[in-house]
């Protein structure tokens, strides 16, 4: 089965192809015979209510100096399309809302968007993961510095993290009585420390098993890979993230990671989210990654693996229901 495959992502010219989960899709896709084709976000559009984008045709190769070709880019109706991929990079701002919004009308016209638009909506990364309480450390989220005080007080140790952040950015790690706290607070609030914001943030106690690595596992369509790989800070930084310095290591699945992952399983099935990547520190769940999750390209190096392959098995199947239902 030949596929029509759009990808919405960030300008490919600017990408690492050795680290870019997009670009491992990619392949795959190309490597099946598919067709591909390359929007960015500035390439949608509703005309009286239809969705149409500026495509171009796109080719892959592995090769860090020529790594893409562009065809010339015209304007189309995304239903031409059977597949869209949607790899965005947060933030998950207004203008990234209405992207699904054209997104969600050529889904209602049989394309298969990866992952669902309305999941990609609905689903803050951080948020959502409080949706499994048995999953998660104490956390709050709340816009009220006087509540996130008495957190950071409660627990004597906390990570604060902004709602939209992605790669590490705009977290602190704060203590009860810590002199920057209020700093933090106004940081990340976007008002003043002592009352209430003119935003959200989120508190989670501070999980001292992060030395060992912030797991990200990938789940395909319910299922995990059964490795994951382990960020692990470096020198004096709390945070594993690979964007802000961590080191990816690969390690098999725990028993408690693969319990999470059913936990959450089901609920990825409902809301048509084929591709995630829940983060785990220790025994706890921190975020359930929906919008672009990444580290497929280290995964499938470590292991020997196919984790694109994995994913357009599923991705096929679904396309073949949305066009003979």
């Amino acid at each position: 089965m030949t596929l029509s495959v759009g990808v919405l992502m960030d300008p490919i010219g600017a990408i690492k192809i050795a680290k870019d989960t997009s670009f491992a899709m990619l392949l795959e896709a190309q490597r099946r015979g598919h067709a591909l084709h390359y929007l960015e976000q500035g390439d949608l559009a509703l005309r009286n209510g239809e969705p149409w984008g500026r495509m171009a045709s796109l080719e892959v190769r592995e090769d860090a100096a020529h790594w893409y070709k562009l065809g010339s880019a015209q304007w189309r109706d995304l239903r031409e399309l059977d597949v869209v991929l949607m790899r965005k990079d947060p933030p998950v701002d207004a203008q990234f809302i209405y992207d699904t919004m054209v997104l969600e009308a050529a889904q209602r016209g049989g394309v298969t968007v990866v992952n669902d638009p309305r999941a990609l909506r609905d689903c803050n990364e951080k948020l959502f993961a409080m949706q499994f309480p048995q999953c998660i450390a104490p956390a709050l989220v709340a816009r009220d510095a006087g509540e996130l005080r008495r957190f950071t007080a409660e627990h004597g140790e906390v990570v604060l993290k902004p709602l939209d952040g992605m790669g590490g950015r705009g977290i602190f790690r704060a203590r009860a009585g810590d002199s920057n706290l209020n700093s933090m607070l106004e940081t990340l609030l976007g008002g003043d420390a002592h009352g209430e914001g003119k935003q959200f943030a989120i508190a989670q106690k501070y999980i001292p098993e992060i030395t060992a690595g912030d797991k990200r596992i990938l789940v395909i369509d319910g299922e995990p890979v059964p490795y994951a790989l382990a960020r692990i800070p470096q020198g004096d930084e709390f945070r594993g993230n690979l964007a802000a310095g961590g080191r990816g290591e690969g390690v098999a699945l725990s028993d408690r990671d693969r319990w999470i992952v059913a936990q959450v399983a089901p609920e990825l099935r409902r809301r048509g989210l084929i591709f995630v990547g829940l983060d785990v520190i220790g025994d706890y769940l921190t975020e359930i990654n929906v919008t672009s999750p990444t580290c497929v390209r280290e995964l499938d190096t470590q292991f020997g693996l196919n984790i694109a392959g994995q994913m357009f098995d599923v991705i096929e199947q679904h396309a073949l229901g949305s066009r003979t239902a």
